[in-house]
């Protein structure tokens, strides 16, 4: 009898398991009753949309493909050697620093025509740097343009170009505030050693000999007390070994007083 009722009240309960999901796939059916063609038209509206995703996302990706091919064909001739008597065989040559300039200018202009961002921007600063050598005045108005805003790095090396140029230009006072700005620039887009080198530079230029040899006698410091991740002294880079040469052609007394460089002996890593 126990039996019986056990298995009566395990039927019960099926039943009503099976009668409370039935009405709920009822309700569902009464509910979307003649929507069919609508679900099937969202369906096939969710399936185009992925597909329509994945051929943007294959066409973006091609397109920078093309567009980093395009850049660094562009750069290839920017630094392109500069020859009378190309070699048979070897890389892209020009016989003037003129020709190779006024070629990678059309080249970079290419690309920021037909691309967009980030490549546009830095083809845009390329393009400037090579117009300073086609055309110095307009080179330099788009180089100031450049260094206003807009992309931080590329702003930055707008600048440090720009300060370039008004060095070799004469105008080493604001040369001085450009490689000055930079170097107070939190982003660090530029390396501070190179501005430091130039800035030195332009002090020895102005006749500030005391203070291009501080910045020397500093870098060359700090350098030679820096340490890699294992403690070991890290090697002079060729910008901390230029630095220190012309600290000694200026100043034999300081560079008499700069640490010993430690990293030759130790085999440590090169510093920026």
């Amino acid at each position: 009898m126990a039996r019986t009722t056990k298995k009566r009240q395990q039927q019960l309960k099926h039943d009503k398991f099976r009668d409370t999901t039935m009405h709920a796939v009822d309700r569902l059916a009464h509910r979307y009753e003649g929507r069919g063609r609508l679900i099937l038209y969202a369906l096939a509206g969710a399936v185009a949309l992925v597909a329509l995703l994945l051929v943007f996302n294959w066409w973006r990706e091609k397109r920078a493909d093309r567009a980093r091919h395009a850049l660094g064909n562009a750069i290839m001739i920017h630094e392109a050697e500069v020859t009378a008597s190309p070699q048979p065989g070897a890389s892209p040559t020009f016989p003037t620093e003129r020709d190779r300039a006024q070629k990678a200018l059309e080249e970079f202009q290419k690309v920021q025509q037909d691309y967009g961002s980030p490549y546009g921007e830095i083809a845009r600063y390329f393009a400037a740097v090579n117009l300073v050598t086609v055309d110095r005045p307009k080179g330099l108005s788009e180089l100031e343009q450049l260094a206003k805003g807009g992309d931080a790095d590329v702003a930055a090396r707008a600048r440090f170009a720009l300060a370039q140029a008004r060095e070799a230009d004469g105008q080493f006072d604001a040369a001085a505030a450009l490689y000055q700005e930079l170097l107070n620039d939190t982003n660090k887009n530029i390396s501070e050693n190179t501005i430091r080198l130039r800035l030195a530079s332009v002090y020895e230029k102005q006749g500030k000999k005391d203070e291009a040899v501080n910045l020397l006698f500093q870098m060359v410091e700090s350098a030679r007390k820096a340490q890699g991740k294992d403690g070991k002294p890290a090697a002079e880079s060729q910008l901390i070994r230029a630095a220190a040469d012309k600290l000694q052609e200026l100043s034999p007394e300081r560079h008499a007083q700069l640490p010993p460089d430690q990293s030759a002996q130790t085999g440590g890593l090169p510093l920026p």
